[in-house]
């Protein structure tokens, strides 16, 4: 037996608990998929919709969410994962179709998992998740685009979120100045412990703006959407690059062509859930490689499972800085 967090939606209602389950509840293993025990996941965005059904994520019933997580292969039907193998899991659905990590056992399927990093452990890389994964795509994109270090300012907005913290880390620590943008003036100690050179009010961001403003940002990470995505355009320099991955602030782009075709502006879409393989095994490399573990620690937090539905509803609320670590084991 094992416990489980499961959503439950039926005559009576929604509602999510932790339940007793055994591998008989678990959907089956079949050709290629993994049994893992799952020792840590964590709290993401789409996770924080599910358990608080504010968004139609679920799209089967019953549903274990938890779109991360890391432990060890207890039995495997796919060639390239053995029992005892080190794992990492983000995204591919699980927590919407198929049943996530908020789990200590867990069937994936064997293709969508990375070997974890020998520098990580499993919770450090639930403290990354795929907010810090997410991040590492957007640096990597910033790269692919030819954006380096000293070539100005890089904003990264949602700041104190976990993607934005990640990403303030990781953009500081490669000789980048940030600049952190962020509703919550009283964590500007905070993002500039991670190495943001400045912290500004989103408020400069957040409301309708003109389609082309004064130039500011060599590149931008955004994971709001919306008018400051819009703005961020707005706002980059010429040839600068926005890499795009959230949408916290809503899903529009009240924006215009004009930052794209005047200042050769590009505007990088960035995808997590179904990125494939081998990028998410460079994100993860680069991750073992650029992130420093101490700034990994000052933005995480690590709750029991027991504590994850209401932990959800603070993260919706905008009331949760970096990361949440779910403790399964």
């Amino acid at each position: 037996m094992f416990q489980a967090l499961v959503l439950r939606k039926d005559d009576a209602g929604f509602r999510a608990g932790i339940e007793t389950l055994t591998d008989a509840d678990l959907p089956t293993l079949g050709d290629g998929d993994v049994l893992v025990g799952v020792e840590y996941s964590t709290l993401n965005y789409k996770d924080g919709l599910a358990l608080t059904q504010r968004g139609p994520v679920v799209r089967s019933w019953p549903m274990v969410p938890g779109i991360d997580g890391a432990g060890r292969v207890i039995e495997s039907r796919h060639p390239r994962w053995k029992a005892g193998d080190r794992v990492v899991h983000n995204g591919w659905g699980v927590g919407e179709t198929r049943w996530g990590c908020l789990s200590e056992r867990a069937v994936l399927a064997g293709a969508g998992l990375v070997a974890l990093p020998d520098s990580f452990t499993p919770r450090q890389a639930m403290a990354i998740g795929t907010a810090g994964y997410t991040a590492m795509l957007c640096v990597l994109a910033l790269e692919r685009h030819g954006v380096a270090p000293g070539a100005g300012d890089v904003l990264v907005t949602g700041a104190t979120g976990g993607v934005g913290s990640v990403a303030v880390a990781l953009l500081a620590r490669l000789g980048h100045r940030v600049v952190a943008s962020t509703g919550k003036a009283s964590e500007a100690a905070y993002l500039q412990g991670l190495g943001a050179a400045e912290v500004i009010d989103r408020a400069t961001l957040s409301a309708p703006g003109k389609p082309l403003q004064k130039e500011r940002w060599a590149a931008v990470v955004d994971t709001l959407g919306s008018h400051t995505l819009a703005n961020a355009c707005a706002q980059t320099r010429y040839g600068g690059v926005v890499a795009a991955c959230g949408l916290a602030q809503g899903m529009d782009f009240p924006s215009s062509v004009a930052p794209f075709i005047l200042r050769g502006v590009t505007l990088a879409g960035i995808d997590s859930v179904m990125a494939p393989t081998p990028q998410r095994e460079t994100a993860w490399q680069r991750l073992a490689r650029d992130l420093d573990p101490a700034l990994l620690a000052s933005m995480t937090e690590e709750i029991p499972l027991a504590d994850a539905v209401a932990r959800a509803g603070d993260l919706m609320d905008g009331k949760v800085r970096g990361r949440i670590v779910v403790h399964i084991a």
